[in-house]
């Protein structure tokens, strides 16, 4: 009896040793091959390969401070705060600890004096405040939220705002942006290679101060220049083209040179009006949009798309202030819906337009796809479904405001605004003479990889300008609701696309899912899942118990 209890003691010993040997070893290996393993549906936890690239290649510690704190956060904004939180954690761990964090209260500060400057500070750096407004107790309770970081690198910071769009509880969009928006930050510090953008010029296309707005968000992340096509023999040397309301014809030689620029793997954003419509005659009662001749539409079919002679129309709109009564000192002003500016939020799932707001357009057209070989057409912008077409030429007048429109005139949507084309196109030149007068030494009849996208609206990226300190207004802004519609940030993907700036931008195809309870099937089904959580477990323990007394019973009988 003593030689069999001394080898069990002994057996246990050596089975403890070998447990510990085996924690040993693993923990030794985990220490060279580190790897983390996401078992959530939507992979919520995974990093992309595209950030995790950036993150590993770090050389000195980029600081992040987030202003989402304070003690009287809602549910909503706890989960938000969580979700940032655990990005930069895992940020930090694929950075090898050179990303490094902290999260400030901006109201904490001494007095009201230093609170508001500390805020000011914020908001000139981009970081903007939200006002959140709650029920508690029966009571309205208004408070200021700050969904956003300060990115620092380098003796550089960057202001980044983490929640999208003015529905400050909209919260879920924003969850799947987290990484996106951080990456990119981060990249825009510490990249040395900026990608070069031009802006084409010479045909009327959008002033300075109509595309300031843009071009300063655009100049946070490249170098921008002015291209006029007509000084240049070739365009060579630009990663992107931006093409932004132009008003006049494009001669044969700057077709080109567009031609060639994207034979040679160039990418393209054309934002264009496809009809003369403008607001300043809107008020005649007799005004006509006519199309422009812009000499674009036999190179834009070669590339597989078309423009067509149309104005779209949209029930879903933005609107437009006229005068409805008053006198000449105090006239009743009225904002009615405008279906000429139609109010996109119809997007194909894309990384370009994913957890996108509403983009408000102005004077669209419609766009067709046709053949071309080579080349994949993604569609990325609808109207919504209560629209329809008006053939050139198309009266425009805001009298029309005061008239009832029949829904049932509008039922011709979606309809197509805005396309993606990625492959090789074919040129427009290829069995074709040039034109006089350009260089053709190394013509490609068919292109290398390219991009191009069509908009067919100008004013996606016009910014409205201040009439009384030509100061330019934030592009999308509405100057009666102060509603910031996602132009920039359409604009911006577009862009970031087209460059294809290390691939961050595959990362906005995260999905984070809600998964809400059933409250009618958590009614229903409340007395099962009751006993099931509370009698099954008993009545597992008892049949354990009884089981295990039983087999030692017939154990120990047996000596």
């Amino acid at each position: 009896m003593v030689t069999w209890i001394s080898s069990k003691r002994l057996g246990d010993l050596l089975l403890l040793a070998n447990g510990l040997v085996v924690v040993i070893f693993l923990n030794l290996v985990a220490t060279f091959f580190f790897f983390r393993i996401d078992l959530t549906e939507e992979k919520r936890y995974t990093i992309q390969p595209q950030t995790k690239s950036l993150l590993k290649q770090l050389d000195e510690p980029v600081f992040v401070e987030v202003f989402l704190e304070g003690e009287d956060l809602n549910p909503e904004f706890r989960r938000f705060q969580k979700s940032i939180r655990e990005t930069l954690e895992e940020f930090r761990i694929y950075s090898a600890n050179q990303i490094q964090y902290t999260f400030t209260d901006p109201l904490q500060a001494g007095n009201d004096r230093a609170r508001n400057e500390f805020i000011a500070e914020l908001n000139s750096k981009g970081v903007s405040p939200r006002n959140v407004i709650e029920t508690r107790d029966g009571q309205r309770v208004e408070k200021f939220v700050f969904p956003g970081a300060l990115v620092s690198y380098g003796g550089f910071e960057i202001g980044v705002n983490l929640l999208k769009g003015n529905r400050a509880q909209n919260i879920n969009q924003s969850l799947e942006g987290i990484e996106y928006e951080l990456a990119n930050a981060i990249h825009t510090l510490t990249n040395t290679q900026r990608k070069r953008v031009g802006l084409i010029t010479g045909h009327g296309e959008l002033d300075s101060l109509e595309f300031a707005s843009l071009n300063n968000a655009l100049l946070e992340q490249y170098d921008v220049f002015k291209v006029n096509l007509e000084e240049k023999a070739r365009v060579t040397g630009y990663d992107v083209l931006i093409i932004a309301k132009p008003t006049r014809a494009f001669s044969n030689s700057d077709k080109y040179k567009l031609d060639q620029y994207l034979m040679q793997g160039g990418r393209i954003l054309f934002l264009l009006d496809r009809l003369d419509a403008d607001m300043n005659q809107a008020s005649e009662e007799n005004y006509f949009a006519f199309p422009y001749d812009l000499n674009l539409e036999d190179q834009l079919f070669r590339y597989g798309v078309r423009i067509n002679p149309d104005l779209i129309q949209d029930r879903v709109s933005g609107r437009y202030p006229i005068v409805v009564g008053g006198d000449r000192n105090q006239p009743q002003i009225m904002q009615l819906e405008w279906p000429f500016f139609p109010l996109a939020n119809q997007y194909y799932q894309h990384p370009i337009t994913r957890n996108l707001d509403a983009t408000l357009l102005k004077f669209a057209s419609s766009i067709d796809t046709v053949k071309a070989v080579g080349v994949t057409k993604t569609p990325l912008v609808f109207s919504s479904p209560y629209s329809r077409r008006l053939m050139a030429p198309v009266k425009v007048s805001v009298n029309d405001l005061r008239r009832q429109m029949q829904d049932e005139k509008f039922s011709s949507g979606p309809i197509l605004m805005a396309v993606l084309l990625e492959g090789k196109f074919t040129s427009l030149y290829k069995n074709r003479f040039a034109p006089d007068g350009v260089d053709t030494i190394g013509f490609r009849p068919e292109s290398k990889p390219a991009k191009v996208i069509v908009v067919a609206d100008g004013d996606l990226a016009r910014n409205d300008v201040n009439p009384r300190e030509r100061s330019p207004q934030p592009l999308g802004l509405d100057p009666f609701t102060q509603y910031t519609f996602a132009n920039q940030d359409l604009l911006l993907n577009m862009v970031a696309y087209l460059v294809e700036e290390n691939g961050l931008i595959k990362a906005r195809n995260k999905e984070v899912k809600v998964r809400p309870l059933d409250k009618t099937k958590i009614r229903n089904e409340k007395t099962y899942w009751q006993v099931l959580n509370l009698g099954l477990p008993l009545v597992l323990l008892v049949i354990f118990g009884f089981t295990r007394a039983y087999w030692r019973k017939m154990k120990y009988t047996r000596f």
